[in-house]
């Protein structure tokens, strides 16, 4: 059993859309408190008066809010570099692709501006790179299980001066405007100074005017 508050946070919480608009203040109150009674009620084991539901998302949303204003903070600058013509592919990881993989840091000339991430999961690998490699690619991964591939994507790259591996919420400031905007990521990249999404080239100007002032404008 939970308390109207704890109940409320916990719906909201799980709503990543309704927690934006609340921030924003483009909901009411009361007929989101309507919407969510039968769940609060579930929740607290109880019938709950509306009044009480529609005070505990008044108090959450000024919560959300003051985060909000805090996470304006950031100690942070950065500079966004794009890169076009971006092709992924991911495949079910095997004992042979191990060997292939390395050959493409060799293939693949990356001091030249050209693009390569390869990303190992427990059961697959995810390999995104310049698109004019599409058939050396192709070549080199025959006979390996296909699970995905996609062409006409855009990385748009983030590079910061400041201390982003120390600063929390920043990946999560990043993809929640990037979700508000309806944007898919195709994939996400994070090393020591860099953080990289992946998304499709109609998406691609949308999520550059989002990147570029998702920290306050900085």
């Amino acid at each position: 059993m939970l308390s109207v508050s704890s109940a409320v946070k916990q719906i909201i919480d799980r709503t990543p859309f309704i927690y934006e608009m609340l921030i924003q203040g483009v909901i009411s109150y009361s007929n989101y408190a309507a919407s969510i009674a039968a769940q609060v009620n579930t929740l607290c084991a109880k019938e709950v008066n509306q009044a009480a539901i529609v005070m505990a998302i008044r108090r959450y949303s000024e919560q959300l809010r003051s985060k909000e204003g805090e996470q304006k903070k950031y100690n942070l600058h950065y500079e966004i570099v794009i890169k076009t013509n971006i092709y992924a592919i991911n495949m079910v990881r095997s004992e042979s692709i191990g060997a292939k993989i390395g050959q493409l840091y060799s293939l693949i000339e990356s001091k030249s501006g050209d693009f390569l991430n390869i990303t190992l999961g427990s059961r697959e690998i995810s390999i995104s790179f310049s698109e004019k490699y599409v058939e050396t690619v192709k070549k080199l991964t025959k006979g390996e299980s296909y699970l995905y591939s996609k062409g006409d994507l855009v990385a748009l790259s983030l590079i910061f001066s400041g201390d982003f591996m120390s600063t929390p919420g920043i990946v999560y400031e990043a993809v929640r405007k990037l979700a508000w905007e309806q944007i898919n990521v195709n994939e996400i990249v994070s090393t020591m100074n860099e953080l990289t999404f992946v998304v499709k080239r109609e998406d691609s100007m949308s999520a550059f005017s989002v990147l570029q002032s998702f920290l306050g404008g900085k």
